[in-house]
């Protein structure tokens, strides 16, 4: 798919999210894979808006992990996980990886999945683009 702007981008993470259907035994995982500007963030925020939350959604650069709550819907959190910064995927563990991964009533969604590749679980992989157009983002979902 093409996203011509950020509106666009978001308008196809609510068509996503609104196909996902949650695991029986473990949390759903949502690997987000681009260069740095490519969207990661932007489609995260689509998915928050489709879910309900009202707050404003960036990347969790600096505290790594973001927990939003959510109600009325088929998953109770949201959670938002930035890797960019992390040097080992055992820090990834001490924040309590192996718990959220193990909720079925958790989505996760992981920027820069790649720095942690050998703790992800089976994920779908979301491949976001920059195009020669600035606003312009290719984002192939990848099951």
């Amino acid at each position: 798919m093409i996203s011509k702007n950020l509106e666009e981008t978001q308008q196809i993470a609510l068509d996503f999210v609104r196909n996902l259907q949650p695991k029986e035994n473990e949390a759903t995982v949502i690997g987000l894979y681009g260069d740095l500007g490519a969207g990661k963030t932007s489609f995260t925020q689509g998915l928050s808006k489709a879910l309900g939350i009202l707050e404003t959604v960036v990347s969790p650069t600096f505290v790594i992990e973001k927990i939003y709550e959510l109600t009325n819907q088929q998953f109770t959190h949201l959670i938002h996980i930035d890797a960019y910064r992390l040097e080992k995927s055992e820090e990834l563990l001490h924040l309590g990886w192996k718990e959220i991964i193990s909720d079925p009533k958790n989505l996760i969604a992981v920027e820069w999945p790649e720095r942690v590749v050998d703790i992800m679980p089976e994920h779908i992989k979301i491949m976001l683009k920059a195009l020669e157009n600035a606003d312009f983002r290719e984002i192939e979902v990848v099951s």
